[in-house]
């Protein structure tokens, strides 16, 4: 731990113990997929170096040294034992050039998000929860595994300046300007998706939000989602890390 946080700024090393700990809570959540899907954030103070997880790790080990330093090539920049999916990579680095803004990215292989990315109707405005993701979201569709460069252009066409994404066939992807607020936006996704297929799975009719709320709440979709208080519910999720995953800061 010393020798990775003595070669790195102060700012850096807090966002490594920021990404560690959204690694571990994706975990603590049951939302993790092995050692696939990434989180990825832009080192402060550049525009082309980035943290990703070293590819083979489990969500639930990562922690702040154990980061790799990339750049929008995938290339590392820092000395590191670990490599990176390449796969994976496509996609943040896509975002993450196309959007100032994007400085975390976070693609998860969730059961529910993939049963609603597989639907013709995708997520529908049935709960609170919903509301949130759909004042802000886009769609892209499946070509299959992340590998091809040409899909990049697609990808961030298809995204625009939303900040919730739905990959057909394939995950949900949330960006955001902080750590926090991308765990929030994925959390209310992934919460939407989960309400809607218990709701289906009732067999019942299910009663849509009317459509002038939803029209207000789009119309209102900036500061809706830069609001979401991700913040505010970070230190909680830090301190139940604390409890359960300790280490995420090593």
């Amino acid at each position: 731990m010393n020798s990775v946080k003595q070669q790195v700024s102060a700012q850096e090393w807090q966002l490594r113990v920021d990404l560690a700990a959204c690694y571990r809570a994706v975990a603590m959540y049951g939302w993790d997929d092995l050692v696939f899907t990434h989180i990825s954030a832009r080192v402060p103070g550049s525009e082309h170096h980035f943290l990703i997880n070293p590819y083979g790790m489990m969500f639930e080990e990562v922690t702040a040294s154990s980061l790799v330093k990339v750049d929008l090539q995938g290339n590392k920049v820092m000395h590191s034992d670990f490599d990176i999916n390449p796969a994976g990579f496509v996609i943040h680095s896509a975002v993450h050039e196309a959007r100032e803004d994007a400085h975390c990215v976070l693609h998860l292989h969730t059961a529910a998000g993939i049963a609603i990315s597989a639907t013709k109707q995708g997520l529908l405005p049935i709960s609170q929860q919903s509301l949130f993701a759909l004042s802000s979201l886009s769609y892209h569709d499946y070509e299959g595994v992340a590998l091809n460069q040409d899909e990049k252009v697609r990808l961030v066409a298809d995204l625009g300046q939303t900040n919730f994404m739905i990959l057909r066939n394939h995950g949900l992807l949330t960006c955001a300007t902080t750590i926090a607020d991308a765990f929030l936006f994925m959390y209310l996704l992934e919460r939407a998706c989960e309400i809607q297929l218990k709701a289906q799975l009732t067999g019942c009719e299910l009663l849509a939000i009317p459509d002038t709320i939803l029209a207000g709440i789009r119309a209102q979709a900036q500061q809706v989602t830069r609001s979401a208080g991700g913040g505010l519910a970070w230190p909680g999720i830090l301190r139940k890390l604390d409890r359960m995953y300790p280490g995420y800061d090593q």
